[in-house]
């Protein structure tokens, strides 16, 4: 019996693994030959085995969700392959909710609980001190703290890639932003509030909490967004720039990812601020046009032609801890002519540093010569804590 149940677990590895559902995806590639490993069905494996055996990561030292999205990743696309190519087999690879390792059950047969998982919490509200909570507002403070341009500022925002900013349309100026909801604990009141990768909007969360009504009264609305500390510092920098640019506040206008609308994308003029996994609306036009592709953690840029991929390994930023993140600097016209630009990075210290790239003229001047040509630039960031130190240009296209 135990030797058929390992034919047929082995039966199914081959067939998932032959039908192509994997996709591209190295780290779910990696992923699913590690969990198929018969060897490793002898032990119980934990998180931190599979982030460090699969991964090379330390959580405690990265703390980040990479194992958690990719289980998650593998799981649909075993459901895809039993919904599709695979519906006629006889048994079907599951991966028992909670665990990491692969089973086989009868196709006839119920699998353990995979209908819509936990999500994967990402910050609890203990780290909502080193995140600026903010309502979703137009209203920013830190617009006040703008200063009276500069000669050098002038000289910036004529450089080719700033330069038509807002001559023709206003300019709508974006920072990446995150729904986080209240965990209640089954208390009176929440007693922490809940960043998850699925739940972006109170809509998200009152589906996800019809999927699991055993969980419903525990989270809750509360209708809040905060932006990362390194968005907000960045757009610091960019905000006198921007205005220069365009000649005039009132042409300006502060948003957050969250309150974009696709007719914004196609009347103004877009200047987007903020992490890669933020982008949102933006996230289409973007990388349709990109050498590169989000990796499925958004913690890695995938080079599309060679498949190489550049993952940021800055994690949450703490104290003396030396971080290693990446930039990413786009500039581009959209459909309708209208212009963006595009100051992004995985984490803090990669944001901040392509802000300081994109409001430097000497910095610009290496990249984006011409006007009117598109712009794509990748940095390798150094910093220590949240405190960018440097970059190296990794490739630039235009």
């Amino acid at each position: 019996m135990v030797a058929d149940r390992a034919e047929a677990l082995e039966r199914q590895v081959v067939r998932v693994r032959d039908s192509g559902v994997l996709g591209r995806s190295r780290g779910l590639s990696r992923l699913f030959d590690y969990l198929a490993d018969p060897a490793r069905g002898r032990r119980t494996l934990s998180e931190a085995d599979v982030a460090a055996d699969v991964f090379g990561r330390d959580l405690g030292l990265s703390g980040d969700a990479s194992v958690r999205v990719y289980v998650h990743r593998l799981r649909k696309k075993l459901d895809a392959f039993y919904a599709g190519p695979g519906a006629d087999e006889p048994q079907r690879l599951v991966i028992p909710v909670g665990e990491y390792r692969l089973d086989v059950v009868e196709a006839a047969q119920e699998p353990a609980p995979t209908a819509k998982p936990r999500p994967r919490w990402l910050w609890p509200a203990l780290a909502a001190a080193s995140l600026l909570v903010v309502a979703n507002t137009a209203g920013w403070w830190l617009v006040a703290r703008e200063t009276a341009p500069s000669h050098d500022l002038a000289r910036t925002a004529a450089s080719p890639m700033w330069a038509g900013i807002g001559r023709d349309r206003p300019v709508i100026v974006v920072v990446g932003d995150y729904y986080i909801f209240g965990d209640t604990e089954r208390g009176d009141g929440p007693k922490r509030m809940i960043r998850a990768f699925e739940i972006n909007s109170a809509a998200d969360l009152d589906a996800w909490l019809m999927d699991n009504p055993q969980l419903q009264g525990r989270y809750v609305d509360l209708d809040t967004y905060y932006t990362p500390v390194g968005a907000t510092l960045a757009l610091r920098e960019v905000i006198p720039l921007v205005r220069q640019a365009a000649g005039d506040m009132e042409r300006v206008r502060v948003t957050t990812s969250s309150r974009v609308t696709p007719d914004m994308l196609k009347s103004s003029d877009v200047v987007y601020v903020g992490y890669l996994s933020a982008l949102r609306l933006l996230q289409e036009p973007v990388f349709e046009r990109s050498r590169y592709s989000i990796g499925d953690t958004y913690d890695e840029l995938i080079e599309k032609k060679t498949g190489h991929a550049y993952v940021s390994g800055a994690g949450p930023a703490a104290g003396d801890t030396p971080n290693r993140d990446y930039g990413y600097l786009a500039a581009f016209k959209g459909p309708s002519g209208n212009r963006f630009v595009i100051i992004a990075g995985n984490r803090d210290i990669g944001v901040m540093q392509t802000a300081e790239i994109a409001t430097d003229r000497k910095a610009l001047a290496a990249v984006h010569p011409q006007p009117d040509q598109p712009l794509e630039a990748l940095y390798e960031v150094d910093g220590v804590g949240r405190t960018n130190l440097g970059a190296k240009r990794v490739a630039a296209t235009r």
